[in-house]
């Protein structure tokens, strides 16, 4: 049985904070803040308007996915470790997109000569990430994901998968703390391979808490 590597995609293997920030500057005479922890919050307008609400930051989210999708760009690294890793796993990217996103997903990750399933979710990421172990018969399970309320979920739902913290934009990840219910904070593609390699090796479930 080979192992299972589920893996987020924004941040992770795409960036997309830099662009997102780009359209708002471009398009909506907008700022977003990168040091900031609520993204929500990150967001001001130039004219010194009242900040968007949640809903206005949902409909430019919105407004970025697909049509602004062209803009991302790959993190350094991510195609070759997926490759090296696909020699020996089953991949599965899952990712915080509406399924009308799937198929330009899809395609973006071509581009990038990423070629794996491609599953999108809305919401914690726990009971999505139980479900694929046990289709795939409960393997060895690596997750990789920026989000550290993804880390906590999957720790809930599946708390054999080995969690893996990475954020990829260098202007962000300075600024937010490694994920608690993370097992290792990797935000290098590099060093992130030979982590998730070596616990495909261990042939283990993960400790039942961080740092175990």
């Amino acid at each position: 049985m080979k192992p299972l590597l589920i893996c987020d995609c924004d941040e992770v293997l795409v960036h997309m904070v830099r662009h997102f920030r780009d359209w708002l500057d471009e398009a909506h005479d907008m700022d977003f803040a990168l040091d900031r922890h609520d993204f929500f919050g990150s967001l001001t307008r130039r004219s010194g308007g009242p900040a968007p609400t949640q809903a206005e930051a949902w409909d430019l989210l919105h407004g970025f996915f697909p049509g602004q999708m062209d803009r991302q760009t790959l993190v350094p690294h991510a195609a070759e470790a997926l490759a090296a890793l696909a020699t020996r796993a089953d991949i599965v990217i899952l990712t915080n997109l509406i399924e009308e996103c799937r198929s330009p997903r899809i395609e973006q990750l071509a581009r990038f000569g990423i070629h794996h399933r491609v599953q999108c979710n809305t919401g914690p990421k726990g009971a999505p990430v139980a479900k694929l172990v046990v289709e795939h018969g409960n393997p060895v399970t690596v997750f990789v994901d920026d989000l550290a309320q993804h880390h906590a979920s999957v720790a809930e739902h599946a708390p054999q998968v080995h969690r893996l913290h990475m954020v990829s934009e260098p202007e962000m990840a300075p600024h937010i703390a490694p994920a608690p219910d993370a097992h290792a904070r990797i935000d290098d593609w590099r060093e992130a391979e030979a982590w998730i390699a070596a616990r495909f090796d261990e042939g283990r479930p993960a400790p039942n808490r961080p740092g175990a």
